[in-house]
């Protein structure tokens, strides 16, 4: 394998490098060598991490061996050595603090895997450690059924009175098993040797982490204070930090920083308080115990406070419900100090809270007589110390510059709608998301490398973070210009302008100029097509018009969802994150279904399909952009944002030109459309097509914020015609020449170039430019040939392609004119082409709140020789799904049967109103969407039932779990038997 010798560091690269990985890598040593911050941009396909690990390790280790070497084990932390080595062989402390120590981070541990992945790939093998969360990591029976912090208090109090056997036994199997690290490890083999050796593998990852050269860990573990400070012992005047990903880093930083604190969360902490206080008196007549924790008068004053907090949020004047109630950020120190908190109280408050997390936690399990088996108790106190920790960080005000102080109304819940109260919301919103960075610089860290396939415009991004990055790069992508279709496509079929912006989204002609649109390519593109719509308000909106028979341009013989789902079966992405790997599951079996031409995923700008998924070669070979994904200005955060970057940019005595409110938020939207195309093209051999359908995007301003590999490749088309001409002719010779190629049965997801000779070493010096030293031959591997959705190459037709000539626009009929007309009847009767969905009766649309289970709108449908309309029909309720072949509506007449609906539904209000006192309002919101997510087909009843038996799995909530049993189809019963056995033991 190719040894490069780039500014003087020998680096190890496992493939022919290409001309971009070779000034990536110069960039990356540049910056190590200088103590400088990099701001890297590198398409996807380009073989950027593989680069980035490569380029890192190489620095590295010119400092000296990893410390995977046996004969001396080269940490910065406190392990100790093993019984096999002699204690002189560990180094000082003043030699370990003498090596560099890199921390790589990226935003979601699936991401991380791949960047492992990635290092088993090369030749380095550095002492490694991952980070991760207890979710992820812990093999406890009990404790691994729970979740967020009730998993955390309930690990916490097992690993305290010493009840889980998987965490005394960690120090002494990392001391006997030294060389874990050595080789590169994720975070489910760290599982396996929990579950196969018995030593919890989350402690197992702390300990490790003191003696690693390179440690992997989410975002939160450097920007979250509390987090970074659990890091223990790393140098960090040494340290690295790799922010991989890093398109999304500016908003992960300022909503670090910043809290939203709803008046039903302070409500609920006062009862927290109560309960604290109860406890303490039962603890005093029991146990007589003197000590401060379990004193009563600290949780009264703790109980005051909080109560006179509510009254003082719910008395703030607010004139305009949609303006809200807006002060600059250091009114919040004025707000408080009516309450008597201050700096000084801030801490004594903190520490009550603490202690009271510990009590709620015995006391929850003392009272339900668990001796083994924690309950796992969600304390709310701990955000109102969450809430103080932000607002008194380093005991100054400075940073309060750089907040707004806002309080709104926000949506009531059932019991405050019952009572007659409004909800609200206190928030203190930082726009600064350089105030996590400079906590960096004040730590002296050596380098900041921030790096993404999607960062452009870097000088509007490094205006963000507020951080001086001297070394940047923007990289051109590996692929031939024949390998890529690029067009902005501004009118559709009949000549109507493709526009989603505010004044015609909700226009009937759009929306049906899109689907015609969408049916076009649908009919061209092989395989997967993307199609990504700005918000999920407008992908409902569109295929709801689709599916509608009702609107004048749509045939009588077909809508526009039917003819879309003839080419291509359809999948939308769900907005709960619980059903999202059903989704993705569900694209990759309707992909290898030879019945049509492949799967369209409708998916949303920012949502989850957008981000860091791999959709190469068959799983992804277009991609069509809607519209600009702008985010709403009536939105009181976003516009106060605005407000905050225009007084920044316009202040007096400033030499640096700073980013207006403006441009910030046009650049927002045109980085999450970046995000969204790069999902295709994912390696030097792939292929595939980029189309953004608004007629914005002919705008110089609009493709100058592209990213910089795509813009020569754009090209605008006035005639939809020379659209549809130009694609399919572009698709028809990628296929012709695809058929030359040798076939694979299946696309594999460690593809990569083999070279059995070791190539000489090519010597880069700092002075000359990179690009010009690297052989052509390179351009035949792929650096970065990753592949998270796999689609079969063994179809009996590898590509779908229907001959030019007979290409029709998409709002021409193609059926004889006999089929044109077709009894009236007929067109309520109409269902969708997608039958492997299952349908649902909607139980939480969006009616007012007290007639939330009211029936739906009178229809007229054909039962036989009769029509049912009006008050003689009825909807039951909580009529959850069914299959096609089955009745998803029971018609009662106005006789015998309207009583039973009339039970069904007094019966599905009344539980409905339980899950709304039971839940908090996001669970309850969840909950909602779980609903929403069978009605609109997303996926089936499966995975949604047990994503609600999970919610109805927490303490206290048995009683749902049980009545929600009423409401399922009998042929789903015995399933749901099977969920209430596993969640019912929780309760």
């Amino acid at each position: 394998m190719p040894i490069y010798n780039i500014r003087g560091i020998d680096v190890d690269f496992p493939l022919q490098a290409y001309d971009c990985q070779i000034v990536y890598m110069e960039k990356v040593i540049r910056s190590l060598q200088e103590g400088k911050n990099a701001l890297l941009e590198s398409p996807t396909g380009t073989g950027k991490t593989l680069s980035l690990l490569c380029a890192t390790l190489a620095w590295r280790k010119s400092f000296g061996e990893f410390s995977t070497n046996p004969s001396e084990e080269k940490g910065w932390g406190s392990s100790q050595p093993s019984s096999s080595q002699s204690v002189s062989s560990t180094p000082s402390d003043s030699q370990r603090s003498g090596l560099p120590v890199i921390i790589y981070t990226s935003r979601t541990h699936s991401q991380l895997k791949q960047v492992i992945r990635e290092l088993k790939t090369s030749n380095y093998r550095p002492k490694m450690a991952i980070l991760g969360s207890r979710e992820q990591m812990c093999i406890h029976d009990d404790v691994r059924l729970l979740r967020g912090k009730a998993q955390n208090h309930a690990c916490q109090y097992m690993c305290k009175k010493r009840k889980c056997r998987h965490h005394p036994p960690v120090s002494e199997f990392v001391k006997r098993h030294n060389p874990l690290g050595n080789e590169p490890f994720d975070i489910e083999d760290l599982v396996n040797i929990g579950r196969t050796k018995g030593p919890c593998p989350y402690y197992v990852s702390r300990e490790l982490h003191k003696s690693a050269d390179i440690l992997f860990a989410p975002y939160n573990y450097l920007i979250d204070p509390g987090n970074r400070r659990s890091l223990t012992g790393i140098p960090w005047s040494k340290a690295v930090l790799i922010f991989d990903e890093a398109h999304n880093l500016e908003s992960i930083c300022a909503d670090a920083a910043s809290f939203d604190l709803p008046s039903t969360y302070i409500a609920s902490c006062i009862s927290e308080a109560n309960q604290c206080i109860d406890l303490c008196g039962k603890k005093l007549v029991t146990e007589k115990s003197a000590d401060k924790q379990f004193d009563p008068d600290n949780y009264a004053i703790l109980k005051a406070l909080l109560t006179k907090l509510e009254k003082k949020v719910g008395e703030v004047v607010i004139q305009s419900k949609e303006q809200g109630f807006t002060r600059p950020g250091s009114y919040i120190y004025e707000f408080l100090s009516d309450l008597n908190i201050t700096f000084e109280t801030a801490n004594m408050l903190m520490d009550t809270i603490e202690n009271a997390a510990q009590l709620l936690e015995e006391g929850n399990n003392a009272a339900s007589g668990a001796e083994t088996k924690p309950k796992g108790t969600v304390c709310r106190l701990e955000t109102i110390r969450d809430v103080l920790n932000i607002i008194f960080r380093d005991g100054g005000k400075s940073h309060s510059l750089f907040y707004r102080f806002h309080v709104q109304e926000s949506q009531s819940n059932y019991s405050e709608s019952f009572k007659g109260t409004t909800s609200r919301t206190l928030s203190w919103w930082c726009f600064n998301p350089g105030l996590a960075m400079q906590e960096f610089e004040k730590l002296g860290v050596r380098s900041i490398i921030l790096t993404s396939g999607t960062l452009s415009p870097l000088d509007s991004f490094a205006l963000e973070l507020n951080l001086d990055f001297p070394i940047r790069l923007e990289n051109p992508h590996v692929i031939d210009p024949d390998q890529i279709w690029v067009g902005v496509v501004p009118t559709g079929p009949s000549g109507y302008p493709l526009n989603s912006s505010f004044r015609t989204r909700d226009s009937l002609e759009y929306k049906q100029e899109l689907g015609n649109t969408i049916v076009n390519f649908a009919r061209i593109v092989p395989d997967g097509l993307l199609v990504f719509f700005p918000s999920y308000y407008m992908m409902n909106q569109c295929i709801e018009c689709w599916k509608s028979m009702s609107h004048a341009c749509s045939t009588q013989a077909s809508t526009i969802w039917e003819r879309i789902c003839k080419h291509k079966h359809p999948v939308i992405e769900p907005k709960q994150s619980a059903l999202f790997s059903h989704a993705i599951e569900d694209f990759e079996t309707k992909l290898r279904d030879q019945s049509t031409s492949g799967a369209i995923f409708l998916a949303v700008c920012r949502g989850k399909v957008s981000e860091g998924l791999d959709f190469a070669d068959q799983a992804g070979r277009a991609v069509v952009i809607t519209g600009m994904p702008f985010s709403m200005l009536t939105d009181p955060k976003v516009r106060l944002k605005r407000e905050y970057l225009d007084q920044q940019a316009f202040k007096p005595k400033t030499n640096l030109k700073g980013l207006t409110g403006e441009e910030w938020y046009v650049q927002q939207a045109a980085r999450a459309v970046n995000q969204a195309v790069g999902r295709v093209i994912r390696h030097r051999n792939d292929y595939g097509a980029i189309i953004f359908c608004d007629e914005r995007f002919v705008q110089q301003g609009r493709q100058e914020q592209m990213s910089y590999w795509l813009r020569p490749h754009v090209k605008c088309y006035s005639k939809f015609g020379d659209v549809i001409f130009t694609m399919a002719r572009f698709f028809r010779e990628k296929k012709n020449s695809s058929l030359l190629k040798p076939k694979k049965e299946t696309f594999s997801v460690h593809e990569q170039c083999s070279d059995k000779d070791r190539a000489p070493e090519i010597t880069v010096p700092s002075s000359q430019s990179p690009t010009s030293l690297v052989s052509s031959a390179a351009q035949s591997c792929s650096g970065k040939p990753r592949l998270l959705i796999q689609a079969s190459t063994s179809r009996t037709k590898i590509d779908n392609f229907t001959p030019l000539g007979s290409i029709l626009p998409a709002n021409r009929a193609t059926l004889p004119e006999k089929f044109h007309k077709l009894p009236q009847q007929f067109k309520y009767f109409k269902r969708d082409l997608d039958s492997h969905c299952e349908e649902v009766v909607d139980l939480t649309g969006e009616e007012p709140v007290n007639s939330l289970f009211a029936l739906k709108k009178p229809k007229v449908l054909e039962t036989g020789n009769a029509h049912l309309e009006g008050e003689n029909r009825r909807v039951l309720p909580f009529s959850l799904c069914g299959q096609k072949s089955e009745k998803k509506e029971v018609i009662v007449g106005n006789t015998s049967s309207s009583t039973c609906g009339g039970e069904v539904e007094s019966r599905g209000s009344a539980f409905l109103a339980q899950v709304r006192e039971k839940l908090s309002k996001a669970e309850y919101n969840e909950f909602v969407g779980f609903m929403k997510a069978l009605k609109s087909k997303t996926l089936s009843i499966t995975p949604v039932l047990e994503s609600i038996a999970k919610l109805f799995s927490f303490p206290g909530r048995f009683s749902l779990l049980k009545m929600f049993k009423d409401f399922v189809p009998i042929k789903y019963h015995e399933k749901y038997e099977e969920l209430l056995r596993i969640h019912g033991s929780q309760d």
